[in-house]
């Protein structure tokens, strides 16, 4: 499994949205992409969230910040991750 971390930016209508059960059905949304969520943290600055998911590759990359666009409301930008370790042995 790759690693992503997926940046998000709330509009109006996310933050009316704004729920448990909607982070919930975010993180669901996210298995049904074959993925998993290691983590999620409320960012200040540029950015309102930042999630660090598991997904098998780019395209489940790609399903996943739609669908949870569309049930969300949140624009998400989507970047593949390595590990400090994996960069270590790549460039060691």
């Amino acid at each position: 499994m790759a690693k992503y971390l997926m940046l998000g930016k709330y509009s109006r209508e996310a933050i009316k949205g704004m729920s448990a059960e909607r982070t919930q059905r975010a993180v669901e949304a996210i298995s049904k992409s074959k993925g998993k969520v290691d983590s999620m943290h409320v960012l200040l600055g540029g950015y309102d969230l930042a999630l660090m998911v598991e997904l098998p590759g780019n395209t489940e990359a790609i399903k996943a910040s739609i669908a949870l666009a569309k049930l969300t409301d949140i624009a998400f930008t989507t970047f593949p991750a390595i590990t400090v370790e994996e960069f270590d042995k790549i460039t060691g």
